[in-house]
């Protein structure tokens, strides 16, 4: 239940009040998008080691998580060409949001000049950022969260339901669009980890999406009108 609460409460608060600081400023330097890159990979694996440490505890199995990996070209298949539509499909939106003014994109807009890496050395950390979010994030929210509530005894849709939510929330800093974007997710992801019993193709998916989120993003959000990087 703390778990829960932290995922439905504290991540939510934590993360809209990280980027209201984060909005706050003028200009984010190199080093501090560094080392909001670093603080997050942290938190996210000490996240999943004290939530890990909690499911053998209380007798989660490999299989009910979703750890158990299905040897086959099926779920090969389904993992890679999952991944092609999923980022194919966010850089088409990306590309579709370069078309639209500057002044027009809102939080978007703002997150990306301030999150996005520009520099070889940012899109190596951020990578292992993107990593980490697709490997930790569905461990969580995919694998227990609905391992916990498929034990308890709820419904299949629900239990797709409520982890989409929790999944939508931890999102909510991004505001409304971010919000129902990641609840579209959620529910992929989770009709996708049942029908496969198994993370991996979800991990590939949400990973591909962070990877094309960071790079593309930098392509399509911070150049001028005509291609040229910003002042």
């Amino acid at each position: 239940m703390l778990i829960f609460l932290v995922l439905g409460v504290l991540l939510p608060w934590r993360g809209r009040a990280r980027i209201r600081k984060l909005l706050a400023l003028p200009r984010v330097t190199s080093a501090e998008r560094l080392a909001l890159y670093a603080s997050t990979i942290t938190f996210q694996w000490l996240a999943v080691a004290v939530t890990a440490w909690r499911a053998w505890a209380r007798g989660l199995t490999l299989s009910e998580l979703g750890l158990m990996i299905p040897i086959g070209g099926r779920i090969v298949t389904v993992a890679l060409a999952g991944a092609l539509l999923f980022g194919t499909l966010h850089w088409l939106n990306l590309r579709r949001m370069s078309r639209v003014a500057p002044e027009a994109r809102g939080l978007l807009q703002a997150l990306a000049e301030r999150i996005v890496p520009r520099s070889t050395v940012e899109r190596v950390v951020y990578l292992a950022l993107a990593l980490t979010a697709g490997l930790c994030e569905e461990f969580l929210y995919r694998g227990f969260v609905m391992a916990a509530l498929t034990r308890a005894g709820f419904p299949v849709w629900m239990v797709i339901a409520l982890s989409a939510i929790l999944f939508g929330l931890a999102h909510l800093y991004q505001g409304r669009g971010g919000l129902l974007s990641k609840l579209v997710f959620g529910v992929a992801f989770g009709v996708a980890r049942i029908a496969y019993d198994s993370l991996a193709p979800v991990i590939l998916w949400h990973a591909t999406v962070d990877v094309v989120a960071g790079l593309a993003g930098a392509s399509y959000l911070l150049t001028g009108e005509r291609g040229s990087p910003p002042s």
